[in-house]
């Protein structure tokens, strides 16, 4: 009896010391390692990605947002910047997620239609020209990217409603493009938050 006694407690003492052991090594110096060599190593993304602009903070260079007038996410479009994909949760980070409607689901037909007479009426241009991002949300319902087609027809509407050239935010679109991610995953894109911060500055010159 005493001997199992004392096993019993030899194990339940070396239980306890392993627990120990691994909450002081996985719950402690582990997360810490991974943070300090996030904040050396990848110091902005490890923060979010977040973009400033005069000392403030404007958004994330990984979450879309709403540039509506007055920045109401329920407002109208703001004819001064480039609009981002549609968003089925209003860009809310933490309400991410489609529709999960099918491609042919009749009520997002219907949507797609609808939202495709009104891009192209907003932007100026036919309706054959507006492409399938200005109308379709992404997975994620925050991709803070659009393609260079999208912005592209937005181009002349920008540039009027800033009093620049059609030529000058040409030249942004072109910059502020982005190529396949290690030359081959996706597709050209263009982040919708640092190509308007760059139409304001242009603008504000």
């Amino acid at each position: 009896m005493n001997v199992s006694v004392r096993n019993s407690a030899r194990l339940g003492w070396a239980a306890l010391r392993a627990l120990l052991v691994l909450t002081v090594v996985c719950g402690l110096l582990y997360p810490l390692a991974v943070t300090g060599v996030a904040q050396a190593a990848f110091h902005d993304k490890a923060n979010g990605s977040v973009v400033e602009e005069d000392g403030k903070q404007v958004g994330s260079a990984l979450i879309g947002q709403s540039w509506n007038k007055g920045g109401k996410k329920d407002g109208k479009p703001d004819p001064k910047w480039f609009q981002p994909r549609p968003s089925h949760s209003g860009y809310d980070p933490l309400a991410t997620g489609s529709s999960q409607l099918g491609a042919d689901d009749p009520t997002l037909v219907k949507a797609v239609r609808k939202a495709k007479a009104e891009v192209a009426r907003f932007n100026g241009v036919p309706a054959s020209e507006v492409p399938k991002d200005a109308v379709t949300g992404s997975a994620s319902a925050i991709d803070p990217h659009i393609s260079p087609a999208y912005a592209r027809i937005q181009t002349d509407r920008v540039a009027r409603a800033n009093g620049l050239s059609e030529g000058a935010v040409e030249r942004l679109v072109d910059q502020y493009t982005e190529g396949r991610t290690a030359g081959f995953l996706g597709e050209p894109h263009v982040n919708v938050l640092q190509l308007n911060l760059a139409v304001r500055r242009l603008a504000e010159e």
